[in-house]
């Protein structure tokens, strides 16, 4: 039985179960691959503003900055977040764009949004009040959804890990973009986030294994928005 929420390991099991079912070339990319691991968030304003924080940098830098503003405020939450000076955030090394999302995010709340809330909403009106954040994209939203609400069918179809994935694993002359790798995912619904998840680890374990090789440097430089930002 495929379950309605990824929260456990015994949930993605059973999720990856289905998929492999579903679909033999996913089941051979699981048999090739690391074990996806769970990865999970928390469903509110924290989980959010790390998701925001992680974009377009390091894991490395991400865990750095967040734990310096986490430090600041002594919780990462709505009241601590907006009375907080934007000096606090950007001594923290937040970057101007990031702390605009963080005001807007704050903004919203002020104004009725529920983060904590969106878990009970149906996907496509969590991911809309979501997208109604300025600042908040498609990969924010998707990513939210999958790791915080554990929902098996968000698909960050923006995300590069899951696009050169898709290209290896299903013989594509070139990475497919958003648009095109929503196309492709279509089969794997109601499971696509669990074939992402798949895909990542497969991304993961290959990255890993070239990153082994003494020309390349562990932490690397700032790279496109993907999972290995909340890892």
């Amino acid at each position: 039985m495929t379950p309605e929420r990824i929260l456990d390991k015994p949930d993605l099991d059973a999720a990856l179960d289905a998929l492999c079912a579903r679909d033999a070339r996913m089941a051979a990319l699981r048999a090739a691959s690391p074990e996806p691991p769970l990865r999970r968030i928390s469903a509110d304003i924290a989980g959010l503003v790390w998701i925001v924080n992680s974009q377009l940098i390091s894991v490395a830098a991400a865990r750095a900055i967040h734990g310096r503003v986490e430090a600041a405020l002594g919780a990462v939450e709505h009241a601590a977040l907006s009375a907080a000076p934007d000096e606090l955030f950007r001594a923290a090394g937040m970057s101007r764009v990031k702390l605009k999302t963080v005001r807007a995010l704050c903004a919203a709340v002020d104004d009725g949004l529920d983060v904590e809330g969106l878990e009970a909403l149906d996907e496509p009106e969590a991911r809309a009040r979501l997208l109604a954040i300025p600042g908040v994209g498609p990969w924010t939203a998707d990513v939210f959804l999958l790791f915080a609400h554990g929902r098996p069918d968000a698909f960050p179809a923006g995300d590069v890990a899951v696009q050169s994935a898709m290209k290896d694993v299903l013989g594509l002359a070139a990475r497919p973009d958003r648009g095109a790798a929503e196309e492709l995912a279509e089969p794997w619904r109601p499971l696509r986030g669990v074939a992402a998840q798949l895909l990542w680890a497969y991304y993961l374990g290959r990255r890993r294994g070239r990153d082994a090789a003494p020309s390349r440097t562990p932490a690397g430089p700032v790279r496109p928005a993907s999972v290995e930002e909340i890892a």
